[in-house]
Protein backbone atom coordinates (compact mmCIF):
# COMPACT_ATOMS: atom_id res chain seq x y z
CA UNK A 1 0.00 0.00 0.00
CA UNK A 2 1.49 3.26 -0.36
CA UNK A 3 1.76 6.46 1.75
CA UNK A 4 -1.13 7.99 0.04
CA UNK A 5 -3.16 5.38 0.37
CA UNK A 6 -2.18 4.99 4.05
CA UNK A 7 -2.74 8.76 4.35
CA UNK A 8 -6.15 8.39 2.85
CA UNK A 9 -7.25 5.52 5.21
CA UNK A 10 -6.02 7.36 8.05
CA UNK A 11 -7.96 11.17 7.13
CA UNK A 12 -11.41 11.47 8.43
CA UNK A 13 -14.50 11.31 5.71
CA UNK A 14 -14.59 14.44 3.77
CA UNK A 15 -17.88 16.76 4.47
CA UNK A 16 -16.33 19.95 2.85
CA UNK A 17 -15.17 19.48 -0.27
CA UNK A 18 -17.32 16.12 -1.40
CA UNK A 19 -20.13 18.26 -1.43
CA UNK A 20 -19.12 21.05 -3.91
CA UNK A 21 -17.84 18.42 -6.10
CA UNK A 22 -21.29 17.02 -6.20
CA UNK A 23 -22.38 20.79 -6.69
CA UNK A 24 -20.29 21.72 -9.08
CA UNK A 25 -20.94 18.56 -11.36
CA UNK A 26 -24.68 18.97 -11.20
CA UNK A 27 -24.45 22.29 -12.20
CA UNK A 28 -22.07 21.55 -15.27
CA UNK A 29 -24.01 18.78 -16.41
CA UNK A 30 -27.30 21.08 -16.00
CA UNK A 31 -25.51 23.98 -17.95
CA UNK A 32 -24.51 21.69 -21.10
CA UNK A 33 -27.85 19.92 -21.33
CA UNK A 34 -29.51 23.61 -20.97
CA UNK A 35 -27.38 24.85 -24.35
CA UNK A 36 -27.70 21.42 -26.08
CA UNK A 37 -31.98 22.00 -25.80
CA UNK A 38 -31.42 25.68 -26.70
CA UNK A 39 -30.29 25.54 -29.70
CA UNK A 40 -32.59 22.79 -30.69
CA UNK A 41 -35.39 24.79 -30.42
CA UNK A 42 -36.66 27.78 -32.81
CA UNK A 43 -34.98 31.48 -32.64
CA UNK A 44 -38.01 32.73 -30.70
CA UNK A 45 -37.83 29.89 -27.68
CA UNK A 46 -34.09 30.15 -27.37
CA UNK A 47 -33.53 33.44 -25.40
CA UNK A 48 -34.46 32.00 -22.01
CA UNK A 49 -32.65 28.95 -21.81
CA UNK A 50 -29.44 31.16 -23.27
CA UNK A 51 -29.91 33.15 -20.36
CA UNK A 52 -30.52 30.41 -17.80
CA UNK A 53 -26.57 28.97 -19.19
CA UNK A 54 -25.71 32.86 -18.12
CA UNK A 55 -27.27 32.15 -14.93
CA UNK A 56 -25.59 28.51 -14.30
CA UNK A 57 -22.40 29.93 -15.42
CA UNK A 58 -22.11 32.42 -12.43
CA UNK A 59 -23.72 29.52 -10.17
CA UNK A 60 -20.66 27.45 -10.57
CA UNK A 61 -18.29 30.60 -10.13
CA UNK A 62 -19.68 30.61 -6.76
CA UNK A 63 -18.92 26.92 -6.04
CA UNK A 64 -15.54 27.47 -7.21
CA UNK A 65 -15.28 30.31 -4.98
CA UNK A 66 -16.16 28.35 -2.27
CA UNK A 67 -13.78 25.68 -2.86
CA UNK A 68 -10.83 28.01 -2.92
CA UNK A 69 -12.08 29.64 0.45
CA UNK A 70 -12.43 26.45 1.94
CA UNK A 71 -8.95 25.25 1.06
CA UNK A 72 -7.62 28.22 3.28
CA UNK A 73 -9.71 27.30 6.05
CA UNK A 74 -8.73 23.86 6.00
CA UNK A 75 -5.60 21.68 6.65
CA UNK A 76 -6.34 18.15 5.80
CA UNK A 77 -8.27 17.86 2.74
CA UNK A 78 -9.25 14.42 0.33
CA UNK A 79 -6.21 14.70 -1.92
CA UNK A 80 -3.80 17.37 -2.68
CA UNK A 81 -5.28 21.23 -2.37
CA UNK A 82 -3.62 21.97 -5.45
CA UNK A 83 -5.34 19.24 -7.37
CA UNK A 84 -8.79 20.23 -6.12
CA UNK A 85 -7.61 24.09 -7.14
CA UNK A 86 -6.69 23.29 -10.52
CA UNK A 87 -9.63 20.94 -11.04
CA UNK A 88 -12.43 23.39 -9.96
CA UNK A 89 -10.44 26.05 -11.75
CA UNK A 90 -10.86 23.69 -15.41
CA UNK A 91 -14.68 23.24 -14.35
CA UNK A 92 -14.99 26.78 -14.10
CA UNK A 93 -13.44 27.18 -17.58
CA UNK A 94 -15.81 24.66 -19.39
CA UNK A 95 -19.01 26.73 -17.89
CA UNK A 96 -17.04 30.51 -18.98
CA UNK A 97 -16.55 29.15 -22.40
CA UNK A 98 -19.97 27.82 -22.65
CA UNK A 99 -21.50 30.80 -21.29
CA UNK A 100 -19.42 32.47 -24.16
CA UNK A 101 -21.34 30.68 -26.27
CA UNK A 102 -24.62 31.31 -25.27
CA UNK A 103 -23.76 34.79 -25.26
CA UNK A 104 -22.23 35.29 -28.38
CA UNK A 105 -25.58 33.51 -29.81
CA UNK A 106 -27.30 36.22 -28.15
CA UNK A 107 -25.49 39.33 -28.70
CA UNK A 108 -25.07 38.03 -32.73
CA UNK A 109 -28.71 37.40 -32.94
CA UNK A 110 -28.18 34.04 -34.24
CA UNK A 111 -31.01 32.38 -35.79
CA UNK A 112 -29.95 29.57 -37.81
CA UNK A 113 -28.46 27.34 -35.72
CA UNK A 114 -26.19 24.71 -38.60
CA UNK A 115 -25.71 21.25 -37.92
CA UNK A 116 -21.95 21.06 -37.17
CA UNK A 117 -22.86 23.39 -34.62
CA UNK A 118 -25.68 21.64 -32.74
CA UNK A 119 -22.82 18.77 -33.02
CA UNK A 120 -20.30 20.77 -31.22
CA UNK A 121 -23.25 21.48 -28.27
CA UNK A 122 -23.68 17.32 -28.00
CA UNK A 123 -20.05 17.10 -27.52
CA UNK A 124 -19.52 19.76 -25.08
CA UNK A 125 -23.12 17.47 -23.32
CA UNK A 126 -21.54 14.03 -23.71
CA UNK A 127 -18.20 15.71 -22.22
CA UNK A 128 -19.81 17.31 -19.70
CA UNK A 129 -21.97 13.93 -18.41
CA UNK A 130 -18.55 12.58 -18.02
CA UNK A 131 -17.00 15.30 -16.30
CA UNK A 132 -19.90 15.32 -13.64
CA UNK A 133 -19.83 11.72 -13.52
CA UNK A 134 -15.76 11.45 -12.57
CA UNK A 135 -16.31 14.33 -9.97
CA UNK A 136 -18.83 12.07 -8.63
CA UNK A 137 -16.88 9.38 -8.31
CA UNK A 138 -14.43 11.62 -6.58
CA UNK A 139 -16.26 10.50 -3.02
CA UNK A 140 -14.12 8.55 -0.31
CA UNK A 141 -11.34 7.78 -3.47
CA UNK A 142 -13.32 4.52 -4.17
CA UNK A 143 -13.74 4.79 -7.30
CA UNK A 144 -9.84 5.70 -9.31
CA UNK A 145 -10.64 2.98 -11.75
CA UNK A 146 -14.03 4.76 -12.82
CA UNK A 147 -12.42 7.90 -13.12
CA UNK A 148 -9.34 6.54 -15.12
CA UNK A 149 -12.36 5.00 -17.51
CA UNK A 150 -13.95 8.61 -17.47
CA UNK A 151 -10.65 10.36 -18.32
CA UNK A 152 -10.41 8.32 -21.63
CA UNK A 153 -13.69 9.26 -22.74
CA UNK A 154 -13.77 12.95 -22.36
CA UNK A 155 -10.28 12.94 -24.24
CA UNK A 156 -11.92 10.66 -27.04
CA UNK A 157 -15.09 13.01 -26.57
CA UNK A 158 -12.56 16.29 -26.91
CA UNK A 159 -10.92 14.42 -30.52
CA UNK A 160 -14.58 14.43 -31.49
CA UNK A 161 -14.71 17.63 -30.77
CA UNK A 162 -12.17 19.02 -32.68
CA UNK A 163 -12.60 17.12 -35.94
CA UNK A 164 -16.47 18.51 -35.73
CA UNK A 165 -14.99 21.65 -35.67
CA UNK A 166 -12.91 21.57 -38.04
CA UNK A 167 -15.15 20.35 -40.52
CA UNK A 168 -17.93 22.88 -39.56
CA UNK A 169 -14.95 25.86 -40.35
CA UNK A 170 -14.19 24.53 -43.61
CA UNK A 171 -17.95 24.23 -44.56
CA UNK A 172 -18.48 27.62 -43.81
CA UNK A 173 -16.18 29.56 -45.75
CA UNK A 174 -17.05 27.14 -48.45
CA UNK A 175 -21.14 28.12 -48.21
CA UNK A 176 -21.42 31.28 -46.43
CA UNK A 177 -20.06 34.35 -48.69
CA UNK A 178 -21.46 36.52 -45.96
CA UNK A 179 -18.26 37.67 -44.38
CA UNK A 180 -19.85 39.06 -41.22
CA UNK A 181 -22.00 35.60 -40.67
CA UNK A 182 -18.76 34.13 -41.06
CA UNK A 183 -17.50 35.79 -38.06
CA UNK A 184 -20.47 35.13 -35.89
CA UNK A 185 -20.50 31.59 -36.53
CA UNK A 186 -16.79 31.04 -35.93
CA UNK A 187 -16.96 32.83 -32.77
CA UNK A 188 -19.65 30.74 -31.48
CA UNK A 189 -18.01 27.82 -32.61
CA UNK A 190 -14.52 28.50 -31.24
CA UNK A 191 -16.11 29.16 -27.57
CA UNK A 192 -17.87 25.78 -27.79
CA UNK A 193 -14.47 23.67 -29.04
CA UNK A 194 -12.82 25.75 -26.58
CA UNK A 195 -15.04 24.48 -23.79
CA UNK A 196 -13.92 20.97 -25.15
CA UNK A 197 -10.52 21.74 -23.84
CA UNK A 198 -11.38 22.72 -20.84
CA UNK A 199 -13.49 19.24 -20.33
CA UNK A 200 -9.64 17.85 -21.56
CA UNK A 201 -8.12 19.87 -18.63
CA UNK A 202 -10.52 18.36 -15.96
CA UNK A 203 -9.53 15.05 -17.32
CA UNK A 204 -5.64 15.87 -16.75
CA UNK A 205 -6.02 16.74 -13.35
CA UNK A 206 -7.94 13.67 -12.24
CA UNK A 207 -5.36 11.31 -14.34
CA UNK A 208 -2.95 13.20 -12.18
CA UNK A 209 -5.29 12.47 -8.95
CA UNK A 210 -5.57 9.03 -10.15
CA UNK A 211 -1.99 8.59 -10.21
CA UNK A 212 -1.11 9.39 -7.23
CA UNK A 213 -3.63 7.24 -4.89
CA UNK A 214 -3.45 4.58 -6.95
Amino acid sequence: MSLNSIFQFLVPKDKTFSPLFEQAANKIKLLSETLHEAVNLPANDREKLLKEVEILKSEIEAIVQTTRVELERHFITPFDREDINNLMTAVDEIADHLSDAASRMRLYQIDKVTKPLRKLTEANLEACNQVAQSLLDLKDMKNLKAIAEGCKVILRLERKADKVFDKAVADIFENETNVIEIIKYKEVMDALETATDSCRRVANVLETITVKYA
